[in-house]
């Protein structure tokens, strides 16, 4: 059983309160920059960083919350963020690989394709000889 929100220290919902603010802000910033940035690329970098560290922010608000007025540490929480923390960049990475494929095969003149690094050729990556 909790106890009531009347009975939390002034410190703690300062703190809590500002880590709920700094993931809010952050989360808001995300979200702007998706419908601000121009193209696909740029749009996917703002809301990967921003909702990590926002998640970050309510989750740090969560936990402290629930750990004082639980009279225990409730740490759940961090199960999430971990995650949220794992599946951001993958994400992104299969996002931005699906998208420079659609680029790729749409416009092959347009998107540069890497050359790839041959051993049997006697160069290294940046073709110079060895």
């Amino acid at each position: 059983m909790t106890a009531p929100i009347t009975d939390l220290p002034i410190w703690a919902a300062l703190i809590i309160a500002v880590f709920l603010l700094l993931g809010a802000v952050l989360s808001l910033i995300g979200a702007i920059g998706f419908l601000r940035l121009p193209s696909f690329y740029e749009r996917l970098h703002a809301p990967t960083l921003s909702t990590s560290w926002g998640v970050g922010g309510v989750m740090f608000a969560s936990i402290l919350y629930f750990s004082l007025t639980g009279s225990r540490l409730v740490a759940h929480e961090i199960l999430i963020g971990i995650f949220v923390t794992l599946t951001t960049p993958v994400t992104f990475m299969l996002l931005a690989r699906a998208a420079l494929h659609r680029d790729r095969t749409e416009n092959p003149d347009k998107v540069a394709v890497p050359e790839r690094f041959d051993p049997t050729d006697g160069s290294d990556e940046r073709g110079s000889q060895i």
